[in-house]
C-alpha cells in the first residue's frame, strides 16, 4: 500500500538577512499530494504514494516538448499513436530538423491544429542551427526562443526535464486551483490568469517540480474532472473551498426544508477564501448565478464562446484512370501560410451561400479549367452532397461534386503544387481530416470506381450509403476517463 497522501515539506533554513521579502521563497499554506500512476495507466489502488525519480532527465526535453505540443487541444487517446509514430520516425531533434515540411505534415495529418507540427519543425531547425542541437534549459528561454512554445509548454518542459522550480497552468490545473480557492470569475480574464500562475508558482514543490506539476495535471484529469468530479476520492477534499461551499449549500437547503425558513448562519462561503471586497475580480460575478445542480462544477467559469464563422466551399473529387487501371485523384496544395498551410486537398473554391446552384457549378468549372488547362463541362459535374467539418473557429460546409475524366492531362512535373495520387497514396499524404471524410463520403455514395486498387482490398464490403456515412462522420472520440479504472477502496 502507499504512503500518506500528503508529503511533509522538509525543514528549510531560514532566509538570509540579505534576501528581500520578494526574494524569499513563498511557502504555500497547504501542500499538494503526488498522485502515483501505475505503468498501465491506472491509478494505484488505495492511498496515492510517492515515486521518486532517479534523476532529472535533460534527455527527455525533446520528447516532453513533442508530447506537450501534441496534447494542446487534443485528447490523450488521440495523441498516443501519433506520438509513437512521430518519435519512431524522428527520435532526436536533429532528425526532425532534417525532415521536410511535407514529411512533417504527413505525420501530423489527422491530428488537427496543423500549425503545431510546423512550429515543432521550425523549432527543431532553430535548435540545431543556432543552439548546437541543445534545447534551451529554462522556461523563460524556451518561451522566448522556440516558435509556438507558450508559457505552459515552457514550464512543463523546464520543470519535468530540467527540474526548474516553476509551475504550470493548463486546463486541468485551472480547474483544480479554481475549485481549491473558489475562484469564480472568468478564468480567461487577465486578473484570473495572473492569479492562477501566481498560485501555481507558489505551490510548486522546490525539490520535485516536475513530478508535482504532473501530479496536479493528473489530479485534474482523473479526479477533479469537468462535470462529474470524484470528490469522495480526492486527496484535497478537506482543503477544497468549492467542496465546502457545496456542503454548506446542501446543509442550508436541508435546514430550509425542515424548518421552513432560511438560516442566515448558513450563507454561502465567500469566493476566493474570505474575500471581503465588494467587487472582486476573482469572485463569481453578481450576474452569474450559483447553480446548485452543478456543485463544484460551478468552478471554473469562462465567458461565452464566440460563435464559429460559417463558411461554404464548393469542391470537386476529380478521378481519372491511372496506370494498371488504378484510379487516381487530383490534389492541390494549399498556400504555405494560413489555415491548413501546405496541406493537400481536392480542388475547391469558397462560395457565397447566396449563390444559385448554376453559379456555384460555374465557379467550380472555371477553377478546374484553370488547373487543367482544358475544357470542363458542367454536365460532367455530378453533385454528391454536403459534408460538414468543424474547425476550431469555422463551421465549414463542403458542397461536394464528382468528376470522372479519362482525358485529364495535368502532370505533376509541370505543376508542382498539384499531383495525382491513388487512394493508398492519398491516405498517406498530408491531407486534412476533412478531405479523408469527403473521399469516404464519395465512396459511400458509390461514385468512385477505385479500379484495381479497390478490388485488392480484403474484406471490403459495400454498405448502404447512409449507413457508411453516418458511421464515419458521427463517430465520437472516447473521453480520457474511459481509459482509467476507478480506484477500489479496501
Amino acid at each position: 500500500m502507499g504512503r500518506s497522501a500528503t508529503k511533509r515539506a522538509p525543514k528549510k533554513e531560514p532566509p538570509s538577512p540579505e534576501q528581500t521579502e520578494d526574494q524569499r521563497p513563498h511557502r504555500p499554506s497547504f501542500s499538494i499530494p503526488y498522485i502515483y500512476i501505475r505503468g498501465d495507466g491506472h491509478p494505484q489502488e488505495g492511498t496515492p504514494r510517492l515515486v521518486r525519480p532517479k534523476q532529472t532527465r535533460p534527455a527527455m526535453a525533446e520528447t516532453v516538448w513533442v508530447s506537450e505540443v501534441m496534447l494542446q487541444q487534443t485528447q490523450v487517446s488521440t495523441v498516443i499513436d501519433y506520438y509513437t509514430r512521430w518519435m519512431k520516425r524522428w527520435p532526436a531533434v536533429q532528425d526532425l530538423a532534417m525532415a521536410s515540411l511535407e514529411e512533417v505534415n504527413e505525420k501530423w495529418s489527422g491530428l488537427g491544429y496543423y500549425s503545431r507540427g510546423r512550429r515543432l519543425h521550425e523549432g527543431a531547425q532553430k535548435v540545431v542551427r543556432e543552439f548546437g542541437g541543445q534545447m534551451p534549459r529554462t522556461a523563460e528561454d524556451l518561451q522566448k526562443l522556440l516558435p509556438g512554445v507558450g508559457r505552459y509548454t515552457a514550464g512543463a518542459v523546464a520543470s519535468i526535464s530540467y527540474g526548474q522550480v516553476t509551475g504550470v497552468v493548463d486546463g486541468n490545473v485551472i480547474r483544480v486551483l479554481c475549485r481549491l480557492r473558489c475562484i469564480g470569475a472568468d478564468f480567461t480574464s487577465p486578473a484570473v490568469t495572473d492569479a492562477l500562475w501566481n498560485l501555481a508558482n507558489g505551490l510548486v514543490d522546490a525539490d520535485r517540480p516536475g513530478d508535482f506539476n504532473q501530479a496536479m495535471m493528473e489530479l485534474g484529469a482523473m479526479v477533479c474532472t469537468p462535470k462529474k468530479a470524484l470528490c469522495s476520492e480526492c486527496p484535497l477534499q478537506s482543503l477544497c473551498r468549492a467542496y465546502k461551499k457545496v456542503e454548506l449549500d446542501s446543509a442550508s437547503s436541508l435546514n430550509n426544508l425542515v424548518n421552513g425558513r432560511a438560516n442566515t448562519q448558513t450563507s454561502l462561503i465567500s469566493d476566493v477564501e474570505e474575500c471581503a471586497v465588494t467587487s472582486c475580480s476573482l469572485c463569481i460575478q453578481p450576474s452569474d448565478q450559483w447553480d446548485r445542480s452543478l456543485g463544484v462544477a460551478n468552478y471554473p467559469r469562462k465567458s461565452a464562446k464566440k460563435p464559429s464563422r460559417e463558411e461554404q466551399t464548393v469542391l470537386c473529387v476529380w478521378e481519372r484512370p491511372g496506370e494498371l487501371g488504378v484510379s487516381e485523384y487530383l490534389l492541390v496544395q494549399r498556400p504555405q501560410k494560413g489555415l491548413l498551410a501546405g496541406m493537400w486537398e481536392f480542388p475547391s473554391m469558397l462560395s457565397e451561400k447566396t449563390l444559385a446552384e448554376k453559379e456555384r457549378e460555374d465557379i467550380l468549372r472555371c477553377r478546374l479549367q484553370a488547373l487543367s488547362g482544358s475544357d470542363v463541362s458542367i454536365k460532367d459535374l455530378q453533385y454528391v452532397g454536403e459534408v460538414v467539418h468543424i474547425f476550431s473557429h469555422i463551421n465549414q460546409t463542403y458542397l461536394v461534386y464528382f468528376l470522372h475524366c479519362a482525358s485529364a492531362k495535368v502532370e505533376d512535373a509541370e505543376h508542382p503544387a498539384m499531383r495525382w495520387v491513388t487512394r493508398t497514396q492519398f491516405m498517406e499524404s498530408a491531407v486534412p481530416t476533412a478531405m479523408k471524410k469527403i473521399l469516404k463520403f464519395c465512396e459511400s455514395r458509390r461514385f468512385l470506381s477505385g479500379g484495381a486498387e479497390a478490388k485488392k482490398e480484403k474484406g471490403h464490403k459495400r454498405y448502404p450509403a447512409a449507413r457508411r456515412f453516418k458511421a464515419k462522420v458521427d463517430s465520437k472520440q472516447r473521453s480520457i476517463q474511459s481509459f482509467f479504472k476507478a480506484a477500489v477502496k479496501k
